[in-house]
């Protein structure tokens, strides 16, 4: 029998969406140019290297989040334990908009998204630069 689902991923990114900061592609790309901004990427590594990505962006996989957030975790990550702007953002900003919540639910503070994602900040004309994994050899 199939699942019925009570709450869909609609219903998720419009309450995340209502408790959140959500920049335009444009405000993104001037809040970036601040030392106390954090651009954070949470597409998964074939996303960035098919599509390129912010330079400077702190690549974390939506997976990781609240593992690498959280500073009593074995695998929190030095950036999210500093007193930045955290601003994340995913391909198309529904992933984005559920990280951000789940990171200021999570007392990361202040956090935001950015609406439409990568697409909409390279179509704004923020710079952007291609991304090839490490080799295993490296």
């Amino acid at each position: 029998m199939p699942q019925t689902i009570h709450r869909g991923i609609k219903a998720l990114v419009d309450e995340a969406n209502a408790e959140i900061e959500t920049l335009s592609a444009a405000d993104a790309i001037k809040a970036a140019q601040s030392e106390e901004v954090v651009i954070v990427d949470i597409r998964d590594p074939r996303e960035i290297e098919r599509e390129g990505r912010i330079p400077g962006a702190f690549s974390c996989t939506r997976g990781m989040l609240e593992f690498w957030i959280d500073p009593a975790s074995p695998y929190a990550k030095p950036i999210f334990q500093q007193d930045k702007k955290f601003i994340f953002h995913c391909a198309g900003g529904l992933r984005s908009a559920l990280a951000a919540k789940t990171a200021q639910d999570m007392g990361l503070k202040p956090v935001a998204h950015i609406a439409g994602g990568f697409a909409a900040w390279r179509d704004a004309g923020g710079p952007t630069e291609k991304w090839e994994p490490k080799k295993k050899d490296e």
